[in-house]
């Protein structure tokens, strides 16, 4: 399986990151966590925006493995194992090793189900 790496760099820091390893990232004011499958949680001083333009440039066509779920998450779709609208839940999970349960608006919800289902014409 072929890896691609993101490089974050700050002044005082570098992140190296299998991009395929990515699970979502989080808003946290000016800061974005990283949070990968094996639970290591990086930690850069960018925003969410800010962020999502350097997954767009950097990773070309990959970058639509990722998407912005809600004003604070961006997920990594390959990961995407439970959708429920009701309780607002969203679980990532790759079926075996993690889960990583979210708490995401109802809104943002039917968005990504509409994506998986096909049913985007109700924009």
């Amino acid at each position: 399986m072929e890896s691609s790496f993101l490089h974050l760099n700050s002044r005082d820091e570098l992140l190296r990151i299998d991009v395929s390893k990515i699970v979502y990232f989080e808003a946290d004011g000016n800061y974005t966590n990283i949070i990968q499958i094996n639970k290591l949680r990086g930690v850069v001083c960018l925003n969410l925006a800010k962020l999502q333009e350097i997954l767009v440039d950097r990773l070309k066509e990959k970058s639509s493995n990722f998407i912005r779920i809600g004003k604070k998450y961006i997920i990594n779709r390959t990961f995407v194992y439970q959708i429920n609208i009701v309780r607002h839940k969203l679980v990532l999970s790759d079926g075996q090793s993690f889960a990583f349960q979210l708490e995401i608006s109802k809104e943002a919800l039917k968005k990504l189900k509409d994506l998986y289902t096909g049913n985007n014409d109700k924009e």
